[in-house]
């Protein structure tokens, strides 16, 4: 179950509920979008911070494209959101939901990416909060493209996001698997060679200030203080120790 801070976090949830559960309710939306990201797995259990916007892999054909939109626009009409923004092209959405503008959240992101990695496997989860079904990343898909996103994010937009950093610190603490088939189709190299380039990225890059823009609004204030102190530091251990766990299994392979 998604954890939330504050009463406008929980009005930010139960719009992603009611969108999420509208767009599954739809036969081909729910054909061709699967879910993704921070949000599926806090939805799901998987991680314990809350998270703002509905990422999902677009599966269907890209001269259905417009299709798509045109069934997303109907489905936001019907609920009451008002589209602040959109990719032309793409599929991307800025929504606006009644609210108090000068308190709290009121605009929601939506968002599909294509074309699809070959190697991102899916399987479907049940939202018991909304029971419904949907078709979402697997726990090592999401797993290895969280680690990859890190880099590729700052690669794209010079911007590093602590989000990022605090789901793979806790998806290894909770002893998640990663997929190595997508972090070498996204990067061009094993686990072990990108996670040493990934502890020397993140010791040379990753600061408090960055840590603390991100997640001092989507964890709790008490564990937020205590994690942030900690935070680079474990995750580089943490890359280290798989570093020498993948380099021992090789030997004795």
């Amino acid at each position: 179950m998604m954890q939330t801070n504050n009463n406008y976090d929980n009005i930010h949830k139960a719009w992603l509920f009611r969108t999420l559960e509208a767009i599954s309710s739809d036969a081909y939306l729910s054909s061709v979008l699967n879910f993704k990201g921070g949000t599926c797995a806090s939805m799901l259990g998987w991680l314990d911070r809350f998270s703002v916007d509905l990422d999902f892999d677009y599966g269907g054909r890209l001269e259905d494209i417009k299709k798509t939109r045109k069934a997303l626009s109907s489905i936001f009409a019907d609920l009451g959101l008002s589209i602040k923004d959109s990719s032309k092209n793409g599929i991307q959405y800025f929504l606006k939901y009644e609210n108090n503008e000068n308190i709290g959240r009121n605009t929601l992101k939506i968002d599909a990416s294509f074309p699809l990695f070959k190697s991102s496997k899916y399987a479907p989860e049940r939202f018991l909060e909304i029971d419904r079904i949907f078709i979402c990343q697997t726990k090592e898909t999401m797993f290895a493209h969280k680690l990859c996103a890190i880099t590729d994010r700052f690669e794209k937009t010079g911007n590093i996001a602590g989000r990022d950093l605090y789901d793979i610190h806790y998806f290894f603490m909770h002893g998640y698997n990663y997929d190595a088939d997508v972090i070498y189709e996204r990067t061009h190299f094993l686990p072990k060679e990108f996670f040493q380039k990934l502890v020397l990225f993140i010791e040379k890059n990753v600061t408090d200030r960055i840590i603390t823009e991100d997640l001092s609004s989507l964890i709790d204030p008490p564990k937020f203080k205590v994690l942030r102190k900690v935070l680079k530091r474990e995750i580089i251990q943490l890359l280290k120790d798989r570093i020498e766990i993948i380099k021992e299994r090789d030997s004795i392979a």
